[in-house]
This record gives structure tokens, C-alpha cells and sequence, in this order.
């Protein structure tokens, strides 16, 4: 194998590496984003957890997180009316920097 080929596959390797990263971190900054939501709608235990999960599903509706930002706003509307999706933006880009630090 020679000297191209080793660094080929050396920055493919790192591509997934780096891509599976990003995807763990969304997705638990999604999750955390889930439970936050979930108390403010007064869920708890198990119902809390399924919801988290139900946040992290709608991030495959569409690229970005405008998505889980939607369908947050959504749940919330009614219960919490004051909270917007700039709050909610901001919430999950905190959750998003927590992740970022426990995974790395």
C-alpha cells in the first residue's frame, strides 16, 4: 500500500470518526432537550424518557434542527406559551455545547 493510499484511508477513517461524533452529539443534545421540555409539560419518569426519544425521532424529518425546534414549540405552546423557538434555539444549543463536552 503506498504513502497516498494510507492517507487516504487515514482521512476517510477520520471523516466517519468525526461524522458519528456530530450525530452522537445531536442526538443527545436532542434527548436532553426532550427531558427539559418534558418537565415543563409535567412528564416524568418513563413518559418523560418517551417523549425525549419522541424529540430525538423528528430530527429525521428534515436536515438541521429546525425540525426538533418545531415540534418542541409545538408541545409547549399550549402549556408554556411564553416560551418561543428563539428559547428553545437557545436551550438546544446549550444542550449541544453539555454534549459536545461529555462525548469529547
Amino acid at each position: 500500500m503506498s504513502t497516498f493510499d494510507d492517507r487516504e484511508n487515514a482521512f476517510e477513517n477520520k471523516f466517519v470518526y468525526d461524522a458519528e461524533k456530530e450525530f452522537k452529539i445531536a442526538a443527545r443534545a436532542n434527548k436532553m432537550l426532550g427531558l427539559w421540555a418534558a418537565d415543563l409539560l409535567g412528564k416524568s419518569g418513563e413518559e418523560a424518557q418517551k417523549y425525549a426519544l419522541e424529540v430525538v425521532a423528528s430530527d429525521f424529518e428534515e436536515a438541521g434542527h429546525e425540525d426538533v425546534i418545531r415540534k418542541v414549540h409545538k408541545d409547549l405552546k399550549d402549556t408554556v406559551p411564553t416560551t418561543s423557538k428563539a428559547i428553545i434555539g437557545s436551550k438546544l444549543a446549550e444542550f449541544a455545547s453539555q454534549a459536545a463536552q461529555e462525548i469529547t
